[in-house]
């Protein structure tokens, strides 16, 4: 008998080992940062949004892996570039109301609705993870959804099925800070957490974006034009940057790209905030990011993401 019990206790662990290397692995969640457009638009069919809402409806949805049961995201934490703070605050309600932070849209603008749950216990693990990276991030179980979440995912996921945790980007725009947030991030991903940034990289300069919707994407005017040339150098500089084998480096340094200050004045970059997070919890397995275009008002846009095919649509 004793003989038996030496055996099974050399045995069990064996087997346990076994049944673990067999089980299957969780889906790693893919990392994708977005352009949503400006506004409510992309959600009233606005024409000089036909592009983003294509690449919404049909090219998220694919790196998000969201008609797969299987693989689809358990959960997603999406950084907004539409709540800027002093320190990483992260959203930790059941049931987030929207936020309608945008003004002088039509009246339909305002009804929008968007019920996907929140995830309090991934909200709590998001400010652990953060934390541990020398940030001091804060619970908030009050604010509301802003339009950086609800108007992406409505086109992307409007079964509103996946819950979500909202993070806030700094008011600092530190590159350092904001690439620890995506570090503290990366880990979550091993859960099938999908990291979604939602801004506006390729460029975010409101007085250049009012003028766009002057011309038209064959017009001849020879600002627009100059316009046209200064975003494709941007565009082809910093995929560069965030194609690189590590591109946390290139992409921290993102203010000496030619044109930065154009498309991203100083003290306005909140929109670039997410991608920074995003290049953070981007891993070496993932490989270089991959990227998709749109066009808005005539000019190219970029999105660009991480753990996940390229898109087929």
């Amino acid at each position: 008998m004793d003989l038996l019990w030496i055996a099974l206790a050399l045995l069990i662990p064996f087997a346990l080992h076994l049944f673990r290397a067999a089980a299957p692995k969780m889906p790693v969640g893919p990392v994708i940062a977005l352009s949503h457009g400006g506004g409510p638009m992309p959600l009233l069919n606005d024409p000089g949004h036909k592009s983003i809402i294509a690449s919404l409806r049909n090219r998220v949805p694919e790196i998000l892996r969201l008609s797969s049961p299987a693989h689809r995201p358990r959960a997603i934490i999406l950084v907004t570039a539409h709540w800027t703070t002093p320190d990483p605050v992260i959203s930790a309600g059941a049931s987030p109301q929207l936020l309608y932070d945008y003004y002088g849209f039509p009246p339909e603008s305002y009804s929008i609705t968007y019920p996907a749950p929140g995830a309090p216990d991934l909200a709590a693990r998001v400010a652990a993870a953060m934390s541990a990276q020398g940030l001091s991030p804060t619970l908030d179980t009050r604010r509301g959804w802003d339009h950086g979440v609800f108007v992406p995912l409505a086109l992307a996921l409007p079964a509103a099925d996946i819950p979500i945790v909202q993070v806030s980007v700094l008011a600092d725009e530190d590159p350092a800070r904001h690439l620890a947030m995506g570090r503290a991030l990366a880990a979550l991903r091993e859960d099938n957490v999908a990291v979604v940034g939602s801004g506006f990289a390729s460029f975010h300069n409101l007085g250049i974006m009012r003028g766009l919707r002057g011309f038209s994407g064959g017009s001849v005017d020879p600002a627009w034009l100059a316009f046209r040339q200064k975003t494709e150098e941007w565009n082809e500089a910093l995929t560069g940057a965030v194609g690189e084998a590590n591109a946390t480096e290139g992409v921290a340094r993102w203010r000496e790209l030619p044109h930065a200050d154009m498309m991203h004045p100083p003290g306005g970059g909140e929109h670039f905030m997410p991608l920074l997070v995003c290049a953070g919890a981007a891993r070496g397995e993932d490989g270089p990011s991959k990227a998709y275009k749109d066009e808005y008002m005539g000019v190219d846009i970029f999105t660009y993401y991480w753990g996940a095919p390229a898109v087929t649509t």
